[in-house]
């Protein structure tokens, strides 16, 4: 049902997109009164050279 997509800097362990995915799925799950296997949810990692803010790049 639905598919989140979640994009952030590259540096985070396998562990803690884990742990955002099992929150995020439960709070998803809850709120949509969907069921847990019905939530996907997709991780980009961006590089902070690709990533602009006010004009300004991350990595700047």
């Amino acid at each position: 049902m639905p598919t989140i997509n979640v994009q952030m800097f590259e540096g985070r362990t396998v562990e803690q997109k884990r742990a955002f995915a099992k929150a995020v799925t439960e709070a998803a799950a809850a709120t949509l009164q969907c069921k847990p296997e019905s939530v996907d949810i997709v991780f980009q990692d961006v590089k902070k050279e690709d990533w602009a803010t006010g004009g300004k790049l991350w990595c700047d």
